[in-house]
């Protein structure tokens, strides 16, 4: 059987451009021989709805265009996620769904089976599951059709324990299946392709089937769907893998007679690729869509002359396009001029808009404003915010003026332990690389230096940027490591703190010196108000602070 993948970027609730793009892509694959198109999860409404859901009309509105793209479905069927009304009187009120379309109308609903309730996932809150999986017969072929999370029950998978023993790829493998189709929305973060690959190749030899794997691609919100959607043959080989982060129509033939050297065909060059590759195609997607399905057409960056910003400036002019960024140095009477030089530079590398607006008056009228009813009290941090939130007040304006997002620089490390200023360096609508540990800046800083290199290009960080110790310059002679530990040592904690979910005690006996343990962990939960209030982050993490971390901001306990 000739099975058509559409593995394509939905906008979440976009129903006639959504609707478009399936039935566009629907075309295409009939047109290059497919017997069956295949879309991902919920590719209706887009992936996730989240409370959109509980409004009045929206979910009529789903089925509706589900009806209309059903009409346009000839001979060919197509299986497209969409939300459906639970018309049973009891349970929760909707069914995530796939429709299997064929000949002007829907001929068969399945339903999901199981719904993941842990990190950013909360389907339990919407959605019914469903008791088992449907199969279908179509072309002499018994079909079984799951949904995503029902076919993450592999025993190296934690999260099974959560379905009391359901499976629905054991009871697909009861009967006698020649191909299941998994019809997905999994968001991505590195480290997680060898899992979905695992899971798929496995699931194909349990079943005794191939297994077609259908991803969705593109960013909704802080989520960051990478496609990759692959094959499995029935003996768990994979033949057939599509493009990382881009969008993709393939065809793809499934059960015997395909050629020896099928699998070398069949895989995109960018289906497995080095891990910082990965992290800045993600960003880059991430923050294109979020701007673009935003309606934003061009960005902020303040550039400090640090990597941090640097990084930002450099994922920025990617997703935009450099003559649709501005980048903006505002240094302050402590600025050192090396900071100023190294903005400068990064711009000029990238062919970025730039401007220098000086901050040191409007720094020594705020002080002066302020100096009658701080008499008698010592400079403190208290002054040095006050740089950090002027730069937030004049780039909040220049956002405003020009219809620009304005995109915050700050990075997991820092925003862990709070070493960031509310209402300064945390001012902007997206912060894109606060799910990006420290010393991860540094391998994408270097990845991006290299990669320009070895395509005959110009390396657009200064390597100043990189090589100088880490500063927020608002007061003479700063360096990070003044209040932080090394960064990988601190990296090191936060891991094992914030995505491993360990005590204090836990790290100590890993041979963390308790003294530094108690000092970081301590950050971390007093500034859990700080990142209730930042921008919306880009997940490319196992956990990242965000709707996946749930801590509360008042509370005591010490672990």
């Amino acid at each position: 059987m000739h099975i058509g993948i559409a593995q394509i970027n939905t906008t979440v609730g976009d129903l006639s451009g959504n609707s478009r793009r399936i039935i566009d892509a629907y075309g295409t694959l009939v047109a290059r021989g497919a017997e069956l198109a295949v879309f991902p999860e919920l590719a209706v409404s887009g992936y996730p709805p989240r409370d959109l859901l509980f409004k009045r009309r929206f979910v009529t509105d789903v089925e509706s265009t589900l009806a209309e793209i059903a009409s346009v479905v000839g001979e060919v069927p197509a299986l497209v996620g969409f939300v459906e009304t639970n018309t049973s009187g009891h349970g929760r009120p909707f069914f995530n769904a796939a429709a299997w379309c064929e000949r002007g109308e829907v001929r068969l609903i399945a339903r999901k089976c199981l719904l993941p309730t842990y990190d950013v996932f909360d389907e339990d809150r919407y959605f019914e599951p469903a008791p088992e999986p449907r199969t279908i017969e179509f072309a002499g072929q018994r079909i079984g059709l799951t949904i995503c999370e029902d076919i993450w029950t592999h025993p190296m998978i934690s999260t099974r324990r959560l379905y009391h023993g359901l499976d629905p790829v054991r009871q697909l493998a009861a009967r006698h299946c020649d191909v299941v189709i998994n019809l997905s929305a999994s968001p991505w973060h590195h480290g997680k392709g060898n899992v979905r690959e695992t899971l798929v190749t496995d699931a194909a030899k349990l079943l005794g089937c191939p297994v077609v794997y259908c991803n969705a691609i593109g960013g909704n919100d802080e989520l960051i769907f990478d496609g990759r959607s692959m094959v499995s043959s029935a003996d768990g080989r994979l033949v057939a893998g599509l493009a990382a982060f881009q969008e993709e129509l393939r065809t793809v033939t499934v059960g015997s007679g395909y050629p020896p050297a099928y699998a070398e065909r069949q895989i995109a060059p960018s289906y497995a690729q080095a891990e910082m590759k990965d992290v800045f195609e993600a960003l880059v997607l991430g923050l294109r869509d979020y701007a673009g399905k935003s309606g934003f057409k061009k960005s902020l960056v303040a550039l400090s002359g640090g990597i941090d910003s640097a990084v930002v400036g450099v994922l920025a002019a990617a997703a935009f396009g450099p003559e649709n960024v501005t980048g903006v140095s505002l240094p302050s009477a402590i600025s050192s001029g090396h900071s100023r030089d190294d903005a400068g530079q990064l711009a000029r590398n990238l062919g970025l808009a730039f401007h220098t607006i000086a901050i040191a008056e409007v720094v020594a009228a705020a002080e002066s404003v302020l100096g009658p009813v701080f008499t008698g009290r010592v400079r403190d941090v208290t002054e040095e915010n006050i740089q950090a939130r002027v730069r937030g007040v004049l780039m909040m304006a220049l956002s405003n003026k020009f219809g620009s997002l304005l995109l915050t620089t700050g990075n997991k490390s820092e925003v862990a332990v709070g070493y960031c200023t509310l209402y300064g360096d945390m001012c902007g609508g997206l912060a894109v690389i606060a799910d990006v540990f420290k010393t991860q800046v540094y391998a994408l800083a270097n990845w991006i230096n290299d990669d320009a290199q070895s395509s005959g290009r110009t390396p657009p960080i200064p390597q100043n940027s990189i090589d100088k110790p880490p500063s927020a310059e608002l007061r003479p002679g700063q360096t990070d490591q003044d209040s932080l530990p090394p960064y990988d040592l601190l990296d090191a904690i936060l891991r094992g703190y914030v995505e491993e979910g360990l005590s204090r005690r836990d790290l100590v006996a890993r041979g963390f010196a308790e003294a530094v343990v108690n000092d970081v962990t301590r950050k971390v939960d007093l500034n859990e108000y700080k990142r209730k209030q930042a921008a919306p982050c880009l997940k490319i993490t196992p956990l990242a602070f965000g709707v996946g971390r749930r801590i509360p901001i008042v509370q005591k306990y010490v672990s």
